[in-house]
């Protein structure tokens, strides 16, 4: 076992680049994932990295053993898969990550529901707004909302969410109620953006009488946080463009209310990401399955209300 856990840190410190990022990764102080790196290196006879201070990098050797170590890390993975499906009892650590929203309202609410049906399953949930490498982060699922650029990625499509456009009642009283898109632009509306770095421009594309349209919104603010936007939407500082699931309460309420309605915002893809080579893996589908489920439960009272 101890040779599997070397093989399993060399494999994370080349991906990540990084000994400490590793060592994170895998629950452990850098000063373990080095000596884990130093064993492996001994018992194969060659070095795999080559260190300085501020680098590290893998040798031709390194190179060389990468390929065949995650042959071996999968050909573990597909036995363990196979002894689960001939026992019925799914085991091990699920690395789930999700973005911010879904995570904290339609995901962790449900996982020690889970956790009590399936109690040899270990679940680790990352919650991000920002862009996750799937594969370079070791997840074996992630919860996607969105357009989806080209992926290796097995998708499974859970649900199309609706979306609004909402507003706090303090800054209609101040600004006006706008009634579609373009008096978004012509009376420049504060909009508030979900932007992440490396984004060109404000664009919110809503559904109009001749098709779905792009706006070209500004405001004052903007942030990599939707829970953030919420926030400034309450206080009065603008107007903010949602998945339902994450404004519901605040539409009961008052709180927040609808705006710009003749041009609604195009529902949005709630999908499943899978590496392939975790697709024969239990534990994966029967945690998807049930997020699902309740997912999709969750979103027909909130669409119907």
């Amino acid at each position: 076992m101890a040779y599997i856990n070397n093989i399993k840190m060399f494999v994370r410190v080349y991906e990540l680049g990084s000994m400490s990022a590793a060592a994170r990764d895998q629950r452990t102080s850098p000063a373990v994932a080095s000596a884990r790196i130093g064993e492996l290196e001994k018992h194969l006879g060659v070095r795999l990295f080559n260190r300085t201070t501020r680098t590290l990098k893998p040798t031709s050797n390194g190179m060389l053993f990468y390929d065949g170590a995650l042959k071996i890390l999968d050909a573990i993975a597909e036995a363990e898969a196979t002894l689960t499906h001939a026992t019925a009892q799914p085991r091990g650590t699920l690395f789930v990550a999700a973005p911010l929203g879904i995570g904290r309202r339609l995901i962790a609410p449900h996982v020690p529901a889970f956790k009590d049906e399936n109690p040899e399953i270990e679940l680790r949930l990352r919650l991000s707004d920002r862009g996750i490498d799937v594969t370079a982060e070791g997840l074996d699922l992630a919860f996607h909302l969105g357009p989806l650029e080209d992926s290796a990625l097995k998708m499974r499509v859970i649900a199309e969410c609706p979306r609004i456009l909402c507003a706090a009642p303090a800054y209609i009283a101040k600004r006006g109620m706008p009634v579609d898109g373009a008096e978004l632009l012509s009376q420049r509306h504060d909009c508030l953006n979900l932007r992440f770095p490396g984004a060109l421009e404000f664009q919110w594309t809503l559904q109009t009488p001749s098709g779905p349209q792009r706006f070209k919104i500004s405001g004052p603010f903007e942030s990599d946080d939707g829970d953030v936007l919420t926030g400034w939407a309450l206080d009065g500082h603008g107007i903010v463009l949602k998945p339902i699931f994450e404004v519901a309460d605040h539409l009961r309420s008052g709180a927040l209310v609808p705006v710009a309605e003749a041009t609604p915002p195009l529902p949005v893809t709630l999908a499943a990401l899978t590496p392939h080579k975790r697709l024969r893996d239990p534990k994966v589908s029967l945690f998807t399955d049930f997020i699902a489920g309740k997912i999709r439960a969750e979103l027909a009272v909130m669409t119907a209300a």
